[in-house]
């Protein structure tokens, strides 16, 4: 975690991130791939900005790597800034078995 992120809590995330959970559960620090996932599936400018703080780009795409579902976007998105190889995402070498109807 990046040295000036003590005073980040759930509380100043978007209020829709973290719907299907009791948000005083939620640890920054435990949970990380949690609120990294939530972030890049639905989460808004801001949110990006906390994570980045939170956790620094290199983290954050080690965390997206391991995504089977990140979008092709936010794949795209965080390979280039972690100047990460998208063949080493795990959303690039395993697809889903029924796609989406719309992929855009």
């Amino acid at each position: 975690m990046e040295e000036n992120s003590g005073h980040i809590s759930v509380a100043d995330f978007s209020k829709h991130m973290f719907w299907d959970v009791n948000k005083a559960e939620i640890d920054l620090v435990r949970d990380r791939h949690y609120v990294v996932r939530q972030v890049f599936s639905c989460g808004l400018m801001n949110d990006w900005k906390l994570i980045c703080r939170l956790y620094g780009i290199q983290e954050i795409g080690e965390i997206a790597k391991q995504i089977r579902d990140l979008d092709p976007k936010s794949h795209a998105f965080i390979a280039l800034i972690a100047k990460i190889p998208e063949e080493d995402f795990l959303c690039y070498t395993t697809k889903q078995s029924t796609p989406q109807h719309w992929n855009f």
